[in-house]
């Protein structure tokens, strides 16, 4: 992380130079002319002395210019030190909250449902892509039901002890009745009790086995079909992702850094990594540029909080991924404020 005593060595007048750049690069996406700032400083000075300062700036490591004749926009390391040290994160806004809010008012105790609308209306905020990590199943499983959805499509239902819900999409094996799925449901409830997902998964190997003369192929296959949707691989579901397009949406999209940031989230990479990155303290964590190589996350910026089980214990994450040019000040509270929600959604605690 780098050194902020570098801004407190900075004259008043250079701070101010600095944070103006940075907060007018923020808002526009387009490099500052000493001009611009001539208009809005605190004192009356000449476009030449702000230009004496920019470059002194610029020697710091602070500000860049893509080109000779252009102003200046904040390096990596500057918007690092910016956020650090200059930016005032306000409160979420009335609107912001509301729709936060309304993202958590179902019902229905599925927390997949409850949380790919939370991602979704996080993208929406922050025209960005969202990323929501969801809690591992760890409670005890209470009653397990397959569903058919169409001959090649089925739906494996898991109820857990705490109350939560949750529901995946899978391909049933061919030849799969009604009564096969209601076997494989049968079986599995009579060995699932007291046990979570976890010790299912990894004893039911055995349990089919010793089982194997009243079940059969095909209610066998549908079970390994079926857990087989929570297995914690490279395609574990856990890690929901919105959003994508936006990122497309910038005008300073780097087409090729986008498509590397795609393929890792659709093949949702370094989840571990993902809830490591917040688990090193409570509150809102960012990354710029390249400080952190998940996702490809060079040029890109990722904002993310943990949040909580009523035990308060890390269980998942939200965050956003946007360019390097994100209003911080505006989505850190609303990544901030959106996690709170969920944890006490996932605790069950009201307020």
């Amino acid at each position: 992380m780098p050194d902020t005593t570098l801004l407190t060595d900075l004259n008043d007048r250079s701070r101010e130079v600095f944070r103006r750049v940075v907060e007018a690069y923020l808002a526009t996406g387009e490099p500052v002319g000493s001009r611009t700032l001539t208009r809005d400083m605190t004192e009356k000075v000449s476009a030449a002395t702000i230009r004496n300062v920019m470059q002194d700036l610029e020697h710091l490591g602070l500000l860049d210019h893509p080109h000779v004749s252009a102003g200046r926009m904040p390096t990596h390391l500057g918007l690092r030190l910016f956020v650090d040290g200059l930016m005032e994160a306000g409160p979420v806004s009335p609107t912001d909250r509301e729709m936060i809010e309304e993202t958590l008012g179902d019902e229905s105790g599925d927390t997949g449902i409850m949380l790919d609308r939370v991602s979704m209306a996080l993208s929406t905020l922050t025209h960005g892509a969202s990323l929501v990590l969801m809690p591992k199943q760890e409670a005890p499983l209470r009653h397990i039901e397959f569903v058919s959805l169409a001959p090649d499509r089925a739906l494996v239902v898991l109820v857990f002890a705490d109350g939560r819900v949750e529901n995946r999409v899978f391909s049933p094996p061919k030849g799969h009745t009604a009564s096969s799925m209601r076997e494989a449901a049968n079986f599995l409830n009579a060995v699932a009790e007291d046990r979570t997902l976890a010790d299912l998964r990894q004893g039911i190997s055995k349990d089919i086995e010793s089982g194997r003369q009243q079940l059969d192929q095909i209610a066998a296959e549908l079970i390994s079909a079926g857990l087989a949707m929570w297995d914690g691989d490279s395609t574990d579901p856990r890690l929901i992702v919105r959003g994508r397009a936006n990122l497309l949406a910038q005008e300073e999209a780097d087409l090729d850094r986008i498509r590397t940031l795609f393929d890792d989230l659709e093949r949702k990479r370094d989840i571990a990594e993902f809830l490591e990155l917040a688990e090193h303290g409570e509150g809102v964590r960012i990354f710029i540029g390249s400080e952190n190589k998940l996702f490809s996350l060079s040029g890109s910026s990722l904002v993310v909080s943990p949040y909580m089980n009523a035990d308060r214990r890390i269980v998942g994450a939200v965050g956003v991924i946007g360019p390097t040019r994100l209003n911080y000040g505006r989505i850190v509270p609303i990544v901030d404020y959106t996690a709170q929600l969920v944890g006490r959604m996932i605790s069950g605690r009201k307020g």
